[in-house]
């Protein structure tokens, strides 16, 4: 097993699409167990609301993480312009 980051991009004007979505996507991510390590929203500059999803993930590959990420419900609802994979590794810190 290895760690990923999930990075979601909010397509624009979307904050509307995401605050629908936002309970079935973490009921979604709470049905997951520790597979999902973080998980919560990137901001603009001023705090004043979400443009996007990080997640860390653990997974056999980035392929699995591909389809796990298809199943999110923001995914499902179209909310992402962008969604990316990347290996990741822990430096400092830890998880729970």
């Amino acid at each position: 097993m290895a760690l990923f980051l999930l990075l979601c991009t909010d397509k624009p004007d979307a904050r509307d699409l995401r605050a629908a979505t936002r309970a079935e996507h973490l009921a979604w991510i709470g049905g997951l167990g520790g597979q999902v390590k973080l998980a919560g929203p990137w901001l603009d500059d001023a705090d004043s609301g979400p443009l996007g999803s990080l997640l860390i993930v653990e997974a056999e590959d980035a392929g699995a993480v591909r389809a796990l990420a298809a199943e999110d419900p923001y995914a499902r609802a179209e909310l992402f312009a962008q969604t990316e994979v990347r290996p990741w590794r822990l430096a400092v810190g830890g998880f729970a």
